[in-house]
């Protein structure tokens, strides 16, 4: 869940303007610490944010660098936990993306040999490794038997003083190698440099790399030279890269979802139809469909098999941490994996099982040529553009509307060329009194959200945006369920939100359950005496998307009445990629 980003060239970079300059674009991986170190062995690093990092530290030029932005594991946020690490000597140094599972080991065992660790990590092992190999081997050697020992997840760059060379090894942590110009970037994902050129090597497991900076080699983990593709990519969309004249990401990202959405429905109608179409062909041929995903993909995911299941397609989904636990798959079975990142470690791990038993492979991600459109059979675009925020908002709107249109081809019924213009019109009529709502539930501590059918999935992902962004206690739920132990948590002025999708009247009924009871209940719906009206009349699959809106609104405007750090709260990172 790290970002690191490493820059050769055979002029000079910039450490502010251009290394650190790229790192704060994989921000979103990691915030509590950032550091970098350059050929010449000069080295910062420092816990807080990278804006504050550059503030505080003179600009410096250099041919070869890596650098490293953190979400910690290992140890806690201080200055001397962040990366990068060194050896004793000060002549190695590496950043690294993953966790190092046989870490206490190693420690023990490089520490009897007079290695002094100064960390809580377990990435500090690394460099002492290194140190320790080179005594008596060669660079490659010493790699080799690096992935030998090594259990564990890891990305890593590696740098030795007064040599103009970077080393980039590989395994279940994502890495990639950008070609620009005059220089050659190494980078946790391909939005480090997407701004700089569209060309990429992308890293396989158990692969690393030697830069020079005019050349590379690629070796696989026995050290045989390899030959590897170069990728061509689209991603970079600058006029959603900058803030502009939001206050944050995350209200700026809300408001592009009519845009976003248009952008994925012509997609779907244009290029990516063949795709979308062979999905919607398999989907018919298999016995079973799965799905997996985790986070505000997840509660896609259950929007998905209700779809599906409305038009007699025997669908399941299953979070991804625990599929192998519950799930069996076989090679009758589709397995569907949405991630936004593509990388999302959990995820990944649950399609490499699937794949081994055989099934065939579907993919809806976010960001081109990941970890998990590259292990798909079939993998679908969502084109959401990039999302800065932590919080999922455009991205998971753009998964439900995909999956929305794959239910349309096997018979859902959906005008889905009407969507962007709803989610606009939602917008636009009710902001002002979820402001005004906000307002009322900023000092809340706990707020429930129900739903039924259609409207349960979109009460979960509600739920956890207002957890991970407003940090208030909420639950989303079914509403059936309110009377089996969660009713006796209702008090007078108790927040309780309910999904009522076109005449429901069963969500109508535990509204005024809980209303007996004393809760304070706000209604999203079609009625006109609704707290907040969607204007659609029919269950065709807009409400959840809709409803979902008001939610992200409602959490952005709570978070910024509280003062929180919105697009970037405590303790997480937008791309988890450990376990």
């Amino acid at each position: 869940m790290c970002g690191i980003v490493g820059i050769i060239t055979d002029s000079e970079i910039s450490i502010k303007n251009d290394l650190l300059k790229s790192l704060k674009r994989l921000e979103y991986r990691g915030y509590d610490s950032v550091g970098y170190a350059d050929v010449q062995g000069n080295m910062e690093k420092d816990v807080g944010e990278i804006s504050k990092f550059l503030d505080t530290i003179k600009d410096s030029k250099t041919s070869c660098a890596i650098s490293h932005t953190r979400w910690a594991t290992h140890g806690g946020v201080t200055k001397i936990n962040s990366h990068p690490h060194w050896d004793c000597k000060k002549n190695i140094f590496t950043v690294h993306n993953g966790i190092i599972e046989n870490y206490q080991e190693l420690k023990k065992e490089l520490s009897g040999k007079g290695h002094v660790f100064i960390t809580e990590t377990d990435s500090e092992v690394i460099s002492h490794f290194f140190e320790e190999e080179l005594k008596s081997k060669s660079m490659v050697e010493a790699i080799k038997n690096f992935i030998k020992r090594i259990e564990g997840t890891y990305a890593i760059l590696l740098i030795e003083k007064d040599k103009n060379r970077i080393y980039a090894i590989k395994k279940d942590s994502p890495l990639v190698l950008g070609l620009a110009k005059d220089r050659f970037y190494l980078a946790s994902d391909i939005y480090a440099f997407s701004d700089t050129t569209n060309k990429a090597i992308f890293f396989e497991d158990g692969e690393f790399a030697i830069i020079d900076p005019n050349k590379y080699t690629f070796y696989d983990s026995k050290g045989k030279e390899l030959k590897k593709g170069i990728y061509e990519f689209t991603w970079a969309i600058s006029q959603e890269e900058s803030v502009q004249d939001y206050p944050h990401y995350m209200i700026k990202e809300i408001h592009e979802q009519p845009i976003s959405t248009q952008r994925l429905i012509n997609s779907l109608d244009g290029e990516q139809h063949d795709k979308i179409t062979k999905i919607a062909n398999l989907v018919k041929n298999s016995k079973r469909v799965v799905f997996t995903a985790a986070g505000s993909s997840y509660y896609a995911s259950l929007l998905g098999i209700y779809f599906l299941n409305r038009v007699g397609v025997n669908a399941h989904t299953l979070i991804a941490s625990e599929f192998h636990n519950f799930m069996l798959v076989d090679k009758d079975t589709l397995f569907i994996a949405i991630s936004q990142s593509g990388e999302t470690m959990d995820v990944v791990a649950a399609t490499k099982w699937a794949r081994e038993r055989g099934a065939k492979i579907v993919s809806l991600v976010n960001v081109p040529h990941s970890t998990l459109q590259r292990m798909s059979d079939i993998s679908l675009e969502i084109h959401a553009g990039p999302e800065i925020c932590v919080a999922a908002t455009k991205t998971f709107t753009n998964q439900v509307v995909a999956l929305l249109y794959l239910s349309f081809l096997l018979g859902f019924s959906v005008n889905m060329q009407t969507i962007p213009k709803k989610i606009d019109y939602v917008i636009r009529e009710n902001e002002d009194s979820i402001k005004k709502m906000a307002n009322e539930l900023y000092e809340k501590k706990d707020i429930y959200i129900i739903g039924r059918g259609l409207s349960y999935p979109p009460s979960r992902e509600m739920a956890l945006k207002l957890k991970e962004i407003s940090y208030i206690h909420a639950e989303g739920m079914m509403g059936g369920e309110l009377k089996h132990g969660t009713i006796a948590l209702i008090e007078p002025g108790t927040p309780v939100i309910a999904l009522i999708p076109g005449k429901d009247f069963d969500m109508y009924s535990n509204a005024k359950e809980v209303e007996a009871r004393g809760a304070r209940v706000i209604t999203i719906a079609n009625m006109m005496d609704s707290d907040f009206k969607i204007d659609v009349t029919i269950n065709d699959g807009k409400f959840a998307i809709l409803s979902v809106i008001i939610g992200q609104l409602l959490t952005y405007y709570i978070a910024r009445k509280k003062g929180l750090p919105i697009d970037k709260p405590r303790n997480l990172a937008k791309s988890v990629t450990v376990k």
